[in-house]
């Protein structure tokens, strides 16, 4: 991600190790996680402030209980959240102080240090790192956490740092600057749900032609939700996740499921004593497994939805998915207690 004004342009120029000197990308990145502070290289230069980037609250997100881990939603179909966006990153003092320790060194070229101070010092169209609007407003610029190195498009920020006044929204030509629909976007990659099996019943092995109840335990999935915001800028977004349904899946073509598309309504309904034996939602094994076993999937549909500043009804996102593979032993007997 760029650092400095126009490092991509400068690394170019053949100033690569100057500028890796100067300001490490990955330190930067490291401590832009709503928890850090300025940095500084060890040379004097500052780096980043951490402060004002995208923050999260996660007091509501998913959390591991005993036997019921977390993890994240997986989208349905190909969208995924933005890998790299654009955020508030520098105060005009640490753009102006970063970009002239720059320029100091012996590597940049001329014309390229010329471009720079013509953009952002003299005029055309910033003057002085726009110090007379210190508090007005932030130079942003492009980041990518490190855990999504690697990702399709986490490199692809590359705009030089333009400025925002507080209370403006960034210029629309910088794809992903933050607005109340990327922070959705952003939080929806931070939520985390609950996993774990399914609950069946019987309980163990199966019986031949005994329908097997299926559901989701409803105290462990439950909606969980995550806010992300830009403090400076006071824009949010909070995305919500909640399970709505599950469908039931035999790998083997010896089963029936009820319904017959294997599509339940909520996560199912839990087998209490005299319920009966026809689930509303679950499975009928029609053969023994005989020395192996059959694998039951069980998918559970998460709906996404998003409010956020200046959006106070809920805005549907892609849907996400959860997949519990259980592992069952099927016997040709004649009554099952349950």
């Amino acid at each position: 991600m760029p650092a400095p004004i126009g490092r991509r342009s400068a690394l170019l120029a053949g100033s690569a190790a100057a500028l890796l000197t100067l300001l490490t990308p990955g330190a930067a990145h490291a401590s832009f996680d709503g928890h850090g502070g300025k940095g500084d290289d060890g040379k004097g230069h500052q780096t980043i402030n951490a402060s004002v980037g995208v923050q999260y609250d996660k007091s509501k997100n998913g959390t591991g209980t005993s036997g019921h881990p977390t993890g994240s939603l997986k989208p349905v179909g190909n969208w995924t959240p933005p890998a790299c966006w654009y955020q508030p990153t520098y105060t005009p003092a640490e753009l102006k102080k970063s970009s002239e320790g720059v320029w100091a060194e012996q590597s940049p070229s001329w014309e390229w240090i010329s471009g720079q101070k013509d953009k952002y010092q003299d005029g055309h169209p910033y003057t002085d790192f726009n110090m007379d609007k210190t508090g007005k407003g932030y130079w942003w610029s492009g980041y990518s956490p490190p855990e999504n190195g690697g990702m399709a498009g986490a490199d692809s920020c590359n705009d030089e740092p333009f400025w925002v006044d507080l209370g403006d929204p960034p210029p629309p030509e910088h794809k992903n600057a933050v607005t109340p629909e990327v922070l959705a976007e952003l939080a929806y990659r931070e939520i985390l749900i609950p996993t774990g099996d399914a609950m069946i019943n019987p309980a163990g092995k199966q019986g031949v032609n005994i329908p097997t109840w299926v559901w989701m335990d409803s105290t462990v999935f439950h909606p969980v939700s995550v806010t992300a915001f830009l403090p400076a800028y006071n824009v949010s977004a909070t995305t919500t996740a909640r399970p709505t349904g599950i469908q039931i899946r035999p790998r083997t073509p010896y089963a029936q499921t009820y319904p017959a598309s294997g599509k339940c309504k909520g996560t199912g309904t839990a087998w209490t004593p005299g319920a009966g034996n026809v689930p509303p939602c679950g499975v009928v094994f029609l053969k023994d497994s005989g020395k192996g076993t059959y694998t039951l999937d069980v998918t559970v549909t998460w709906q996404i939805s998003w409010t956020g500043t200046g959006h106070p009804n809920p805005q549907r996102m892609q849907d996400g998915t959860f997949v519990s593979h259980q592992t069952v032993t099927v016997r040709e007997i004649q009554t099952v207690n349950r």
